[in-house]
C-alpha cells in the first residue's frame, strides 16, 4: 500500500494553500489484498498528482461490516463481489448509484457488464460495475492425486490426512453441489436450503479426518501444498496459479459439478466524498496495461474485452492447464444472496468448526 508520510501531507497541502490551490483530494480504497498494488498507486498518482490513495484491505464479510457501521461513510470505493450487492443495499442501504456515462463500459466484456448490471440492478439504477472475475474450486498435485476431479474428493479415504479446505461459506456451496443439490436454487425456499447446510455439515463433519489443516488465508495453503503436506485443497484459482508457477504439477482443478465463479465488482460506498477520483481510477485500472499489472498482483482475470490475452505469460499457461472451454462453459456463478441465507451459513460454519477444532 503506498502512504505518503504525514509530514509530507502537511507541507505539500500547506504549500498548495499558499498558491492558492486546493488541498489534494483523498481516494479511499476498500478492497481486496493485491487489488492496489504499489505500481499501480504510485502510476495513478503520478498521473493524478491533485489524488492521494488511501488503501484499506478487505473482504467481502467485512467491506459490508464496515459500510453497514458507518452507514456507507468512511471510503469512496468498495470492491464487493457482485452477489453481495443486492440484498445488502436493500438491507442496509450502504451504497449509491453509479453513473455508467462516467466509466468506460465499452472497453468491459458485454457477458459481464450486463450480469453485473442485472445482478446489482435497483428500481433501475445500477449499483456496480464488474472488475475482476475468478473461480473458486479445488488444486491438486497431479503427480500425487492424478484423478482429483470433485470436491467429494477432498473426503475421500486415500487421501486421509493429505487435503485441506477453508471453513467458508465456499466449501459449504461447492459441497452441496457434490451432494447433487442446487444450493442457488433453493435460495427461494430457505427451508430446503437449510435442510442442505445440515446434510452439508453432517458430510464436512464426517471429513475432519481427511483434513490436515483448515487454511486461513494463501499463504499457508500454499505453504502446505509446496511443501507436500498435502497433495490436494480447495482453492481459489489464482492462488493455484501462482504455485503453478512453481512446480507445473500442481494445478487448479475445476470440480466436475461446475467451479463457482465470481465477479468482483467496483461499487460507490453511499456516503464517498470523492466519485470523479474513484471514476477515475476505475477507469485507469481497465487500460490494457495496467489490466496486465493488475491481473499480475490479483491472479484474476480483467472484465475487459480480450482480458486472458492481457494476462502475464505465466497467467496464461496456467490458465491453459486449468481450464478446457467446457469448464468455462459449466461455471457456476454466485446467485444473489438473500437475507438471511449468510446468518444461516455462518451458522452451520460455527457447527463445524466446534465438531472439528477448525
Amino acid at each position: 500500500m503506498h502512504m505518503k508520510t504525514t509530514v509530507a501531507s502537511l507541507l505539500a497541502a500547506t504549500m498548495l494553500m499558499g498558491a492558492g490551490s486546493a488541498q489534494a483530494e483523498t481516494l479511499r480504497l476498500l478492497t481486496w489484498g493485491s487489488y492496489a498494488p504499489e505500481e499501480l498507486v504510485q502510476k495513478f498518482e503520478e498521473e493524478y498528482p491533485d489524488i492521494d490513495v488511501e488503501v484499506t484491505f478487505s473482504n467481502n464479510e467485512e467491506m459490508i461490516a464496515k459500510l453497514r457501521a458507518t452507514g456507507g461513510a468512511g471510503f469512496d470505493l468498495a470492491q464487493p463481489s457482485h452477489d453481495r450487492i443486492h440484498a445488502a443495499q436493500l438491507e442496509y442501504d450502504i451504497y449509491k448509484p453509479m453513473d455508467l456515462s462516467k466509466i468506460d463500459t465499452d472497453v468491459m466484456s458485454p457477458s459481464l457488464l450486463e450480469g453485473v448490471k442485472a445482478n446489482t440492478t435497483i428500481d433501475g439504477e445500477v449499483y456496480a460495475v464488474p472488475h475482476q472475475w475468478g473461480t473458486s474450486g479445488l488444486m491438486a498435485d497431479k503427480s500425487v492425486a492424478p484423478d482429483f476431479a470433485g470436491w467429494d474428493d477432498l473426503c475421500d479415504p486415500q487421501y486421509k490426512g493429505k487435503t485441506s479446505m477453508r471453513l467458508k461459506r465456499t466449501i459449504l456451496l461447492g459441497t452441496a453441489f457434490a451432494m447433487g443439490e442446487d444450493p442457488f436454487a433453493a435460495y427461494a425456499d430457505l427451508d430446503k436450503y437449510q435442510e442442505i447446510l445440515d446434510k452439508v455439515a453432517d458430510k464436512l463433519i464426517e471429513c475432519k479426518a481427511n483434513i490436515k489443516a483448515y487454511w486461513k488465508g494463501g499463504d499457508d495453503l500454499s505453504a502446505m501444498m509446496l511443501s507436500g503436506e498435502i497433495v490436494a485443497s480447495e482453492t481459489w484459482d489464482s492462488t493455484a496459479y501462482k504455485l503453478f508457477n512453481q512446480n507445473e504439477n500442481i494445478v487448479f482443478v475445476p470440480p466436475k459439478t461446475g467451479a463457482l465463479a465470481w465477479i468482483d465488482t467496483f461499487a460507490l460506498p453511499r456516503k464517498a466524498k470523492a466519485d470523479d477520483a474513484a471514476y477515475k481510477w476505475i477507469n485507469f485500472v481497465l487500460r490494457p496495461e495496467n489490466v496486465t499489472i493488475m491481473s499480475a498482483s490479483t491472479g484474476a482475470i480483467a472484465s475487459v474485452k480480450g482480458a486472458k490475452d492481457l494476462l502475464p505469460d505465466d497467467k496464461k499457461a496456467a490458465v491453459n492447464a486449468a481450464f478446457t472451454d467446457a469448464d468455462i462453459d459449466n461455471l457456476k456463478f454466485f446467485a444473489n444472496i438473500p437475507p438471511g441465507v449468510e446468518d444461516m451459513e455462518g451458522k452451520t460454519l460455527e457447527k463445524i468448526k466446534a465438531a472439528t477444532g477448525g
